[in-house]
């Protein structure tokens, strides 16, 4: 089992034909994942050769995500676009109703995403990002950055607003392994929360314990502690990145900027530990506090 992505989710890619979009194409078709068709107007009706394993494989490019989905039947689409570009990308993929956009671009203005957030929700599509590493079902399905060698299948859900703290925590736990591993993004405004995670991998019942990484800025983690400490029955520990960033400073993720007591690694912390979450003071503290977990 995982959550949002399974071995039959039929993926495109928004932007395949860049450099960005066919390295990561690459890496995605050798992890496994089930790539139907690129999208591309300018170059509708040709293809792109990747290698696959020993052999290679000729993915499609369609004109429009419409075309796309009715040609192959795709379910998800990861989008490699740049930051001026994304906004129209979404909406074409809201538009044309497939019901997983994974958004990678970092940089999107948060106007551009509050719009499409907003459209979405109308529309009952689930967007992940921007700004974000995209999910991974080891073994099953990689939709995004994230590296698929550091860790395989295992009964740890992580969902983590720091792509490269996800992959620190899949490869410190890679002995246990995860049903799947989820980046939401750091940006002010993201299509899918903690609460969204928590809610998934709470109902997924190969998850069997949950990682969740959280960084300063915002009341997101505090909210995420309400929700668990009313829904979630399964273990969860967490860690909080930021105890020393200075007040009023953004740090590296446009949401992560503490302002007065709001937002601090300490208040987050305590949050969380009141509705029963154990949180570690590193990220390797919180692997061992996941392994103790497991292994008792």
């Amino acid at each position: 089992m995982a959550i949002f992505i399974t071995e039959d989710s039929k993926v495109i890619v928004q932007g395949m034909t860049g450099s960005e979009g066919q390295k990561h194409t690459t890496r995605m078709l050798a992890s496994g994942t089930n790539i139907v068709g690129g999208v591309n107007p300018r170059k509708a009706g040709t293809s792109v050769t990747f290698p696959k394993g020993e052999s290679s494989v000729d993915v499609p490019v369609f004109g429009s995500v419409a075309d796309a989905m009715t040609e192959t039947g795709a379910d998800v689409s990861v989008i490699f676009v740049p930051p001026a570009f994304t906004k129209a990308a979404v909406v074409e993929a809201i538009e044309a109703g497939i019901p997983l956009v994974v958004i990678i671009t970092e940089g999107v203005p948060v106007k551009d995403t509050a719009e499409f957030f907003t459209l979405a929700q109308e529309r009952g599509v689930r967007l992940i990002g921007p700004n974000c590493p995209g999910l991974i079902s080891p073994g099953l399905s990689n939709v995004g950055i994230i590296p698929a060698n550091i860790t395989g299948a295992g009964k740890i859900g992580l969902v983590s607003k720091s792509g490269t703290l996800t992959y620190q925590m899949m490869y410190e736990l890679r002995d246990f392994g995860f049903s799947t591993a989820i980046g939401i993004g750091g940006d002010p405004i993201i299509g899918t929360t903690h609460i969204d995670a928590l809610e998934a991998f709470e109902a997924d019942p190969e998850t069997a314990a949950i990682v969740m990484i959280g960084e300063i800025g915002g009341d997101a983690e505090e909210r995420a502690a309400a929700y668990i400490a009313e829904h979630v029955t399964k273990p969860v520990v967490g860690y909080v990145a930021g105890f020393t960033a200075p007040e009023g400073k953004t740090m590296g993720h446009a949401g992560a900027i503490v302002s007065g007591s709001s937002g601090t690694a300490q208040a987050k912390k305590e949050a969380l530990e009141a509705a029963g979450v154990k949180v570690g003071k590193t990220p390797s503290e919180t692997a061992s506090l996941m392994r103790e977990i497991l292994s008792a």
